[in-house]
C-alpha cells in the first residue's frame, strides 16, 4: 500500500468501505503517485515489443503440433531463395555501384561526360562533317555505357582493343564488329587515319546494338 493510501486510511478510519466518490478520488490520487509514472513503457520499448511481437507471429504459425517451425523454415528458405534470384537477375549491388563511379580517363583522354553526353557530342560533331572527332566521341560513348551497366570495367590505361575484347566475352554476337570498331578510333586517333561517315556509322551502330543487347555475363579489361 502506497503512503498515500496509508494517509486515507488514518485519517477516514473504519469502516474502510468508501462510497462511489470516495473510491474515484482515491484511485486518482493513487494512480498519482510518480512510481506508476517510472512504471510506464518508453516509446523504445513499445518499438521493441511490436518487432518482437510481429517476428513472433510470423514464426509461430498455428498448424498443429510440431507443423509451427516447420513452416518457419519453409518461409527461411522462400527468403533464401528470393534473395538468390535477385543476385542472379540483377546481380551484385556491390559490382554496379562501382561500375557507376565514373573513372576520369578514358583511352589515355579526361574524360568524365556521361554516355549520353558523349553520344550528343558524338553527334553533333557528325553534322559538321568533323569525322575524326566524331568517331573517337561515339567509341568512348559505347565504353562508358558498358561501364555505366556495370557490363565491363574500363580501368585507367586500357587500351580500346582490350576493351573490345572484354566486351566481346560479354557480348559474343557483337565481337567482329566491337574489334572493327576499336580499329576505327586507333585509325582516328593514333594513326590520324582521317574519318569517314562509314567509320562513323559502323561505331554508332555498334553502340546502338551493345545498348538495346542483354550481356551473358561482367568481364573486366586487362590492359
Amino acid at each position: 500500500m502506497s503512503a498515500a493510501i496509508a494517509a486515507i486510511v488514518a485519517d477516514v478510519g473504519p469502516p474502510l468501505t468508501p462510497d462511489g466518490d470516495e473510491a474515484r478520488e482515491w484511485a486518482e490520487r493513487e494512480l498519482a503517485d510518480p512510481v506508476y509514472d517510472a512504471a510506464e513503457p518508453t516509446p523504445f520499448d513499445l518499438i521493441a515489443r511490436a518487432i518482437a511481437d510481429a517476428f513472433s507471429n510470423l514464426f509461430s504459425v498455428q498448424l498443429g503440433e510440431g507443423w509451427g517451425s516447420a513452416a518457419a523454415l519453409l518461409a527461411a528458405i522462400v527468403v533464401v531463395v528470393a534473395i538468390v534470384v535477385a543476385f542472379a537477375i540483377w546481380g551484385v549491388p556491390r559490382a554496379t555501384g562501382r561500375a557507376r563511379q565514373q573513372a576520369p580517363a578514358l583511352f589515355d583522354a579526361d574524360e568524365r561526360r556521361s554516355a549520353a553526353q558523349l553520344r550528343a557530342a558524338a553527334a553533333a560533331h557528325a553534322e559538321k562533317a568533323e569525322w575524326d572527332a566524331a568517331v573517337a566521341m561515339r567509341f568512348r560513348a559505347l565504353a562508358r555505357a558498358c561501364a555505366e551497366r556495370g557490363v565491363v570495367d574500363v580501368p585507367p590505361g586500357a587500351t580500346v582493343h582490350a576493351f573490345a575484347r572484354a566486351a566481346a566475352r560479354a557480348f559474343p554476337g557483337f565481337a567482329e564488329r566491337l574489334e572493327s570498331s576499336a580499329t576505327a578510333f586507333d585509325d582516328v586517333r593514333y594513326l590520324r587515319r582521317p574519318g569517314t561517315p562509314e567509320l562513323y556509322r559502323l561505331v554508332a551502330e555498334t553502340d546502338d546494338a551493345v545498348a538495346a543487347a542483354r550481356p551473358a555475363q561482367l568481364q573486366e579489361t586487362s590492359a
